[in-house]
């Protein structure tokens, strides 16, 4: 009896749960078609209206994701395609038509959206949101994650924020903030990550900043921060520190010794690089270029024992070098020109090297070359400056009056100017002896400055890749069956691409390039690791490297092996095939292809300083996974092979030959449009034909005759003609007036919208 009483309570407690979760998963599901409404129903978010069960249930996408613990909303990521474009502001406020409509309201959003009360971790990331971000943002007590990067929030930094004492990564990148940077944040004792970078924040850096132990990442580059930057020294977690572009005018403070990447160019530091940087044992990367710095930069500094990357450029600093400077063994990049210094360079970095680039133009150093000064443009004495002191001063103050009138009444030109111009000085030339040989090196000197600084979002969107490694060549043996032909998935003018299967049972592809013997290991070292750092949800990630040298057959030559993911479900190409009728992809999946790879493309363009160009784009490279999502494939290979196509067209090589001009990607992208609309380029139909027939695009009977017949019965008419238009302009000969890829980019998007709501309203119809 007892026994039946226990089972009667447990059983009567079940059913007297169920009505509450089921109301809870509706309450929830409610809600998140509620903010699809308030965000104008954005495509990523188009299989919430046509899904009927539980939206937790959800498979989740590059673009959506969202996370449920016990049927309760925990996480929402939701990456839209209205990316923040240069030059969209007018006195620091967005221009309306690149934001949700007017009849947008961010009150009403977030009052939504706090209805998800359960919420850790909230990603809105490119989703046109306007207006300045409402205080009630504290009401989601229980966020560890808040991205809102490359929106239109501009005003203040609410102080709802400091409320939210659970935070652990806050990043706000790439909108129109514009009030002074608050002063509350030790209030969020658990935070990790803070990222401000591209608003228009003012004001000092804030000191209460300096009292949450816990900062691995500070990141407020591209503001108007200015006066002094406080002590540094109590954050003993902090790793990245990024303050590039500000206003900051103050001596360098104390900083904590775990810092790995000190990023402070283009401010108005002034005095001694302090000595105590020369403690910062784990420092890779320091970049103090651009500022007012003087004196003589402290030894030490060059032989830190993890620094790769040492950019001083364009100060003040003034002396000699001693001649017993010593380099540390991971230099492999120096730039200290544009400065005052005199003498001779030290041995370690006057020596010629491939393992190092040094840059020192732009001195009064004892080389006989035109990029050196005379000595006694170094020599200008303190006391002559202070001669001159007071007669500036009076000059200075007779027109402060006068200059600031003029600095108030151009204020506002100034911040939207801030976004159309680019800051800087040019720098001066090198010395021919050493930077020369290895000038393709100074790629990797500017990627080593951006490579861990890929933005945050990015970094969200591929958390959980591998970590890249490098690999021996057994292994690869072992996982291609000795690259049995087998294995063999193609051949170009690029090598051999093999499939294998790892010992974890990871499939994989692998790539095997030839390398001159004469091109550097070092060199080509530094570049495999900036192009592992190359992670968007639209690459194919690169795993690992192997590097070989050469065998008895060829001792003039390494082999290099690019171990890849493998994305098993073809290419592109092979999806617009008449010969695979059951595969072929209709318009819509074709732009939500496009629209993927034109964000990766335009990503390799614009994520770091120097750029991945020249990317091999063709629908063969376009690689479809289990969701035919696509990936772009072979990327980035001619930041690895410049250097080694430079010493054959020099003849050094054996098939010397001699490239006229880099490829176009913007070109080269527009035949992957032109074949989505035609179907492949097979033979009888290249491009010089194919560029006669975009005439035919112009009549309806002319795209009859010309465009996929797949495509015809499943685009929108208006869809077709901006994505017909924007090829055209792709594939122009002229290539000044091809256009960027942000354009490219926004064209497909529109379409897409386009070709949603015609889809919506074609089956609303049917439906009636």
């Amino acid at each position: 009896m007892g026994y039946l009483y226990k089972f009667l309570l447990v059983f009567c407690s079940w059913v007297l749960f169920l009505p509450g979760t089921h109301e809870r998963q509706a309450s929830q599901t409610q809600v998140l078609l509620q903010l699809r409404k308030h965000l104008e129903f954005p495509s990523p978010l188009d299989i919430w209206g046509n899904y009927e069960g539980d939206l937790c249930n959800l498979t989740s996408t590059t673009h959506v994701s969202i996370t449920c613990q016990d049927n309760s909303v925990t996480g929402l990521k939701i990456m839209g395609d209205k990316p923040v474009k240069e030059n969209t502001a007018y006195n620091g406020y967005p221009i309306p038509n690149q934001t949700l409509s007017e009849s947008f309201s961010i009150d009403s959003f977030v009052t939504t959206l706090t209805r998800l009360t359960t919420l850790r971790v909230l990603s809105l990331v490119s989703l046109g949101i306007w207006g300045p971000l409402p205080d009630k943002i504290h009401r989601l007590s229980s966020l560890e994650l808040l991205d809102m990067s490359s929106n239109f929030l501009f005003g203040a930094i609410p102080s709802g924020i400091s409320r939210l004492v659970r935070l652990q990564t806050l990043t706000m990148d790439e909108n129109f903030f514009d009030d002074n940077v608050p002063d509350w944040w030790d209030s969020l004792s658990n935070l990790t990550v803070l990222s401000l970078k591209s608003n228009q924040l003012k004001g000092q850096f804030p000191s209460s900043i300096c009292r949450i132990a816990t900062l691995t990442d500070i990141a407020m580059s591209n503001n108007e921060l200015s006066g002094k930057l406080p002590d540094m020294s109590a954050l003993t977690s902090l790793h990245v520190l990024d303050l590039r572009e500000n206003k900051l005018d103050s001596g360098l403070p104390l900083m904590p010794k775990g810092l790995v990447t000190v990023l402070l160019s283009r401010n108005l530091f002034s005095g001694a690089i302090p000595q105590q940087f020369g403690e910062l044992a784990q420092l890779q990367h320091l970049d103090l270029s651009f500022n007012d710095l003087s004196g003589i930069p402290p030894s030490v500094l060059f032989s830190l024992p993890n620094i790769s990357y040492l950019h001083l450029a364009s100060n003040m600093l003034s002396g000699t070098l001693p001649k017993d400077l010593g380099c540390g063994s991971k230099l492999g990049f120096v730039d200290i020109s544009n400065n005052k210094l005199i003498g001779e360079l030290p041995p370690c970095l006057d020596s010629i090297s491939d393992k190092r680039v040094v840059k020192f133009g732009g001195n009064c150093l004892s080389y006989d070359t035109p990029s050196q000064h005379k000595e006694a443009f170094c020599k200008e004495t303190n006391g002559s400056k202070s001669s001159r002191g007071r007669e500036i001063g009076l000059i200075a103050a007779i027109a402060f009056g006068a200059v600031l009138v003029l600095v108030l009444s151009a204020f506002g030109v100034i911040i939207y100017c801030k976004r159309c111009c680019t800051k800087g000085r040019q720098e001066q030339s090198t010395r021919p002896k050493i930077v020369q040989d290895n000038a393709p090196t100074g790629v990797s000197s500017e990627v080593l400055a951006n490579a861990r600084l890929i933005s945050q979002a990015v970094k969200l969107g591929t958390q959980g890749s591998p970590a890249y490694r490098t690999f021996c060549l057994e292994e690869l043996k072992e996982a291609t069956n000795n690259f049995d032909s087998l294995s063999l998935m193609g051949e170009g003018s690029r090598g051999k691409l093999y499939k294998g299967r790892l010992e974890n049972g990871t499939y994989v592809a692998i790539r095997s390039l030839t390398f001159l013997k004469k091109y550097s290991i070092q060199n080509l070292k530094v570049r495999l690791d900036f192009l592992s750092k190359l992670q968007h949800p639209h690459l194919v990630s690169l795993l690992g490297h192997c590097i070989e040298s050469g065998s008895q057959d060829d001792s003039n030559t390494n082999k290099v092996f690019l171990v890849y993911e493998y994305i098993p479900n073809g290419s592109y190409r092979a999806h617009l095939s008449e010969n695979c009728p059951e595969n072929v992809l209709k318009w819509s999946d074709r732009l939500a292809i496009l629209i993927g790879v034109a964000k990766a493309v335009h990503f390799l363009h614009s994520s770091v300083i120097s750029g991945s160009f020249s990317n091999r784009l063709t629908t063969n490279n376009i690689l479809l996974d289990e969701h035919r999502i696509a990936k772009l494939s072979d990327y980035g290979i001619s930041i690895i092979m410049e250097e080694h196509e430079k010493l054959e067209a020099k003849g050094e090589g054996p098939k010397a030959s001699q490239k006229t001009k880099l490829e176009d990607d913007v070109y080269n992208f527009g035949f992957i449009l032109l074949e989505s609309l035609v179907g492949p380029i097979v033979t009888g139909k290249g491009e010089a034909f194919l560029l006669n027939e975009m005439a035919s695009f112009g009549s309806q009977d002319g795209r009859r005759r010309i465009v996929d017949p797949v495509v015809l019965t499943t685009c929108s008419q208006e869809s077709l003609s901006i994505v017909v238009s924007i090829t055209n302009k792709c594939i122009c000969p002229e290539p000044s007036s091809r256009p960027s890829f942000e354009d490219v980019l926004w064209n497909l998007q529109y379409a897409a919208q386009v070709q949603a709501t015609a889809d919506a309203d074609q089956k609303s119809d049917s439906t009636s």
